[in-house]
């Protein structure tokens, strides 16, 4: 379903995350694989300078979309989804929010999706840095299994490994990454 989008990197939020997020040394990945670098984007998306750059750039791919309602998978994409919102609020657009649990809740109203959630809306997702696809695949599971359909997912980082973007863009009609692992890289060699 759908293709992936040419990256075009943001040379100011490449720099960014080298100045604030990027770090070299032995990480292990979410995905379970073992990695000499590795890019925390909350690093980068909770500071002012990053929440403000980076909900800019979500808002303004969300309104190329018309995109109605974002969200992503707790706790990654949750920074990610409340700065889209503040930008969308500056611009008066109409855009909501909401996010997916691991795991249904077992108190309250015992959802997996929460926050304004609404299956018949125009749906995006957000993630902050994609490898194999894995955690935003769960997220268009979940999605789906409420009745909706994700039409965009916005990465903030592709590691560019394990095709996955390529295998998120299997299930959605549009795939962005704001930044990726060469950008990233390479702003971090410059400083």
């Amino acid at each position: 379903m759908g293709g992936s989008d040419a990256k075009s990197c943001n040379p100011e939020l490449s720099r960014l995350l080298a100045t604030l997020s990027y770090r070299e040394g032995s990480f292990r990945l979410a995905s379970g694989k073992a990695s000499d670098f590795y890019i925390d984007v909350k690093k980068t998306v909770y500071s002012a300078p990053g929440a403000l750059l980076i909900g800019r750039l979500i808002c303004d791919r969300l309104a190329a979309g018309s995109i109605e309602l974002v969200g992503g998978m707790a706790i990654g994409a949750i920074p990610l989804v409340d700065a889209g919102l503040n930008e969308a609020a500056r611009r008066g657009l109409a855009l909501d929010g909401f996010f997916v649990r691991k795991d249904v809740k077992d108190h309250g109203t015992a959802v997996r999706i929460d926050g304004r959630f609404d299956p018949a809306r125009r749906i995006a997702l957000v993630e902050d840095v994609v490898t194999t696809g894995e955690s935003t695949l769960r997220a268009i599971d979940a999605v789906e299994a409420a009745g909706g359909r994700v039409l965009e997912v916005i990465a903030v980082v592709d590691r560019e490994e394990d095709n996955g973007l390529a295998t998120i863009a299997r299930r959605v009609d549009r795939v962005f990454a704001l930044a990726t692992k060469t950008s990233v890289r390479r702003a971090a060699a410059r400083t």
